[in-house]
C-alpha cells in the first residue's frame, strides 16, 4: 500500500503529495503524522490519502509519530476545500489544524509523580513525627504531588514510607489549564421573550446559517449558551468564537459556569503546553466545547452541532496574514459536513451578512430590546472644529471633561476609545473638517510621503498633495494619527488623582496582560480604561456609565470602502458599554464631521436606515456585496524581484481581463505599506462580478499558477479587510 504524504516544508515547488510505501509491519492511516526520508534528510509529513499503488519508485515510511490521529476525514475534506477556495498550499493549511509546538517534537504531555496512602495498611508502628504528619495529610486530603510533599517534609520521610509500603508513587498526566483562576458559577436564568424566540428560530429553520441581530445588552450570550446546551444534550459538540483574545476571559467565565470541564480554550495567546493540552482534550473527546478566537474554528472536534461566531462583523474573522482565509467560509463548510447550524451574532451585522439575510440566504432572529429594560445610552455629538475655534487645543472637549469629572465624583467609571485601526495616514483640515476623497471610488485618499502624492488604492489614481484646504483655504493641515499613550498622558494631566488602565496591542502581547487589565478594571482599581477597538466588543462592566470616543473620525477616514460601516459599528458597539446595569449611561462622541450620516444613524441606533443608505452607496460605486474585490499581493526581500513578478502578473491579468467580461477593473501599484517584515510588497486590485464569481476566481488562480513564482510569495485575497 502507498501513503500520499505532504512533507512539512512550505515551498511552492513541494506543494504536492509525495508517495511512500507502507511497510508490512506498520499501521498507517489517513490523518497520521509520519517521519519519511526526503532527499538526504528525515522530515515530518502528513498522510492525506492511502492508495493501492504508485507510478513512481517509492521509499518506505520510517515511523508513525503519534498514538492518535492528528487529522480527521473532515479535516482532510476541509483541506481540499480551502486549497481551492483560498489558493493556499497544502502544508500551510494542515499546519492550522495542529498546535505548532507539536511539530518537531517541541511539546509533549506533562507528567508528575503523585503520592497516595495505601489502603488497609498498619501505621501503628510508625515512630517518626514527620512520617506521621505525611500520613495525616494524605488521609485528610487524598493524593498529593511528590514535589509538594518533598517541599513540606523533605525527601527522607517520603522514601521511608515508600519502602515500608505505607504509601504509593504514581506517574500521572497533568493538564496545563489556561486561565485556571477563572471559575464560573452555574446560575439559573429565565429567558426573555426575545431570547426564547431567537432560540427556537435557530433550531426550527431549515437554513444552516442564522443571523442573531440583537442590540448591545440584549442577552445574546445567554442564547448562545442555551443553544449549545441543546446540542451537547444530543451528544454533539460546539464551537464558540469571539473576535478578540481580550474577550475570552469573560466568555470562559460564563461557559465554565454553564458547562464546567466540558469547555476548552484555544487561541494564539496560550503557552505551547496549554495549547497542546487543550487541543488534545478536544481531539480525544475529553472536552466537547471550544471557546476561542479565529483559530478555534479548526478545533479537532467530531460531530459538530453548532458554531457560534459572536460579533460576526469584526474584521479579525478574516486572516490577513499567511495563510489567508475567512472564518465564515470555514464555519459553513463544517456545518454542511456535520449537518450543523452556524449562528452569527451582532448588534451591527456586516453589510454583506445583512444583505444575505434580507435575500433569504440566511435566517434572521431579532432581539431589539435590552435585558435591563433600560434604553440605549444617549449619545452627545461634540463638534471639535468649534472647540478649536474657542481656543481649546486639548484632545478632550469641554463636554467630555465635565462628564469625566462628574463620573469620578459619583464613584463611577469611564471608558475612552481611540479608534486607531492600524495604518492611518489621511489628511484633514481641522477648521472645516475637509478630507480629500477619490472622485471615482468615494474612499479617502492616502498620503504617500515618499511620492508626496494622495493615492487611491482601489483604482490607482494619484493627485498632488494639497498645501491648503480647497474648502476653506486653511493652510494648517493635520494627519490622522493618535495613540493610547497620548490619551493617557493628557488624562493624567487633567485628573492627576485618578488611576488609568490601558488596553491595546502592547497589553495584548503580554502573557495574561489583557485578562489582568480587565480584571483590575472590573474590580474598580482604576476609574478609566483607555483602549483601542478591542475595548468596544462585548465587555460588561456594571459600574461604567460614561463612554468617550476621543476622535471617532480616525476610522471614518480610512482608505477603505468599509470605513463608514466600521465607524457605525464601532460607535454603536462602544456606546453599548455604558449603562449596562441599573445606572444610566452617557456617551460623548468627538468629531470634526458632526453632520456625517454615519453619526446621524449611530446616535439613534438606527441600523436599518444606515444599512439602506450604505447598501445604496455600495451598489452605485460597485463595491461588495454587489461585486468582489480581488487583491493579488506579491512580496519578496528584494524589491526588484517583487516588482518584476508583479509586472509579469499584471500583464497576464490584463490579458485575462480582455477575455473575461466579468473582470471590471484592474489596477497595479506598490502596496501602501510597501515593506513588512523585510519584504517589499506590490499589489494588483480587481473588481469582479458576482455572476460566475468562483469561475472567474479560478481563472485568476490558473493565471498566477502559469507563472514561475519560485521563491516569491503571492497571496490572493477576496474582499480583503484592508488594502494596506
Amino acid at each position: 500500500m502507498i501513503a500520499r504524504v505532504i512533507v512539512d516544508k512550505s515551498s511552492s515547488q513541494l506543494d504536492r503529495p509525495f508517495d511512500y510505501s507502507i511497510p508490512n509491519d506498520m499501521l498507517v492511516e489517513k490523518g497520521d503524522r509520519v517521519i519519511v526520508p526526503f532527499g538526504k534528510m528525515k522530515v515530518e509529513g502528513f498522510v492525506i490519502d492511502i492508495v493501492e499503488k504508485s507510478d513512481f519508485e517509492t521509499k518506505d515510511i520510517l515511523q508513525v509519530v503519534d498514538e492518535f490521529k492528528c487529522f480527521s476525514l473532515e479535516t482532510l475534506e476541509l483541506m481540499n476545500f480551502m486549497r481551492k477556495r483560498f489558493f493556499l498550499k497544502y502544508v500551510d493549511i494542515l499546519r492550522l489544524f495542529i498546535p505548532s509546538a507539536l511539530r518537531k517534537g517541541k511539546v509533549k504531555d506533562l507528567e508528575r509523580y503523585y503520592i497516595s496512602l495505601n489502603e488497609n495498611v498498619d501505621v501503628t508502628s510508625i515512630k517518626s513525627d514527620k512520617q506521621k504528619e505525611v500520613i495525616k495529610l494524605l488521609s485528610e486530603d487524598g493524593q498529593k504531588p511528590l514535589s509538594e510533599l518533598t517541599f513540606l517534609f523533605g525527601a527522607y520521610p517520603i522514601n521511608a514510607l515508600l519502602k515500608k509500603g505505607i504509601i504509593s508513587k504514581d506517574l500521572q498526566k497533568v493538564d496545563r489549564v489556561p486561565l485556571k483562576q477563572i471559575e464560573g458559577k452555574k446560575k439559573s436564568v429565565s429567558l426573555t421573550k426575545d431570547q426564547q424566540a431567537a432560540l427556537e428560530k435557530i433550531f426550527s429553520t431549515d437554513k444552516d446559517t442564522i443571523l442573531l441581530h440583537g442590540v448591545t445588552g440584549s442577552g445574546k450570550t445567554q442564547v448562545y449558551i442555551e443553544a449549545i446546551n441543546r446540542v451537547i444534550e444530543q451528544g454533539r459538540t460546539a464551537i464558540m468564537l469571539v473576535p478578540e483574545i481580550s474577550l475570552t476571559p469573560q466568555t470562559l467565565h460564563n461557559f465554565r459556569g454553564a458547562f464546567g470541564d466540558k469547555v476548552a480554550l484555544l487561541h494564539s495567546g496560550l503557552s505551547d503546553g496549554e495549547r497542546y493540552d487543550e487541543w488534545k482534550k478536544l481531539l480525544l473527546g475529553d472536552a466537547q466545547i471550544v471557546v476561542g478566537a479565529r483559530s478555534a474554528i479548526f478545533a479537532p472536534l467530531q460531530n459538530v452541532g453548532l458554531i457560534v461566531i459572536d460579533e460576526e462583523h469584526d474584521s479579525s474573522y478574516s486572516s490577513e496574514s499567511n495563510p489567508r482565509y475567512k472564518v465564515i467560509d470555514i464555519a459553513r463548510f463544517r456545518a454542511k459536513y456535520n449537518n450543523a447550524k452556524v449562528v452569527l451574532g451582532s448588534a451591527t451585522p456586516s453589510i454583506e451578512t445583512y444583505k444575505k439575510a434580507q435575500d433569504g440566504e440566511y435566517e434572521i432572529a431579532k432581539m431589539p430590546n435590552r435585558i435591563s429594560d433600560k434604553g440605549m445610552p444617549k449619545i452627545t455629538i461634540v463638534d471639535m472644529k468649534q472647540e478649536v475655534m474657542r481656543g481649546n487645543a486639548s484632545m478632550f472637549s469641554r463636554r467630555l471633561q465635565d462628564e469625566l469629572k462628574a463620573t469620578f465624583e459619583r464613584g463611577e467609571q469611564a471608558m475612552l476609545l481611540i479608534n486607531r485601526l492600524g495604518y492611518s495616514s489621511f489628511v484633514r483640515c481641522p477648521k472645516c473638517g475637509y478630507v480629500p476623497k477619490c472622485d471615482s471610488c468615494d474612499v479617502t485618499l492616502t498620503y504617500h510621503k515618499q511620492e508626496n502624492k494622495l493615492v487611491c488604492h482601489y483604482c490607482g489614481s494619484k493627485v498632488d498633495m494639497i498645501r491648503t484646504c480647497p474648502s476653506c483655504g486653511n493652510d494648517t493641515l493635520r494627519y490622522g494619527k493618535m495613540g493610547t499613550e497620548t490619551v493617557c498622558e493628557e488624562l493624567k494631566k487633567l485628573f492627576p488623582d485618578i488611576s488609568v488602565l490601558k488596553l491595546d496591542s502592547d497589553t495584548k502581547a503580554q502573557k495574561d496582560g489583557t485578562a489582568d487589565v480587565l480584571r483590575d478594571f472590573a474590580d474598580k482599581k482604576a476609574q478609566v480604561l483607555v483602549g483601542t477597538q478591542m475595548i468596544a466588543k462585548g465587555h460588561d462592566f456594571a459600574n461604567v456609565t460614561l463612554v468617550g470616543l476621543v476622535d471617532a473620525d480616525l476610522g471614518l477616514y480610512q482608505q477603505d470602502f468599509r470605513s463608514n460601516e466600521r465607524t457605525f459599528q464601532l460607535v454603536t458597539q462602544m456606546s453599548g458599554r455604558a449603562g449596562r446595569a441599573d445606572k444610566e449611561g452617557r456617551v460623548v462622541l468627538q468629531t470634526y464631521s458632526p453632520t456625517n450620516y454615519v453619526y446621524k444613524f449611530a446616535t439613534s441606533y438606527n441600523y436599518e436606515e444606515f444599512f439602506r443608505k450604505e447598501v445604496n452607496i455600495r451598489e452605485t460605486t460597485s463595491f461588495p456585496p454587489f461585486v468582489s474585490i480581488i487583491r493579488v499581493l506579491v512580496a519578496h526581500a528584494k524589491r526588484e524581484k517583487a516588482r518584476d513578478l508583479a509586472r509579469v502578473l499584471y500583464v497576464k491579468l490584463r490579458d485575462l481581463k480582455k477575455k473575461d467580461e466579468h473582470i471590471r477593473t484592474l489596477a497595479g501599484m506598490e502596496a501602501p505599506i510597501n515593506r513588512i517584515k523585510d519584504n517589499f510588497r506590490f499589489q494588483m486590485v480587481m473588481r469582479i462580478d458576482k455572476e460566475d464569481e468562483l469561475k472567474t476566481l479560478g481563472e485568476i488562480y490558473d493565471t498566477i499558477n502559469d507563472v514561475d513564482i519560485k521563491d516569491l510569495t503571492v497571496f490572493v485575497e477576496q474582499d480583503p479587510q484592508s488594502l494596506m
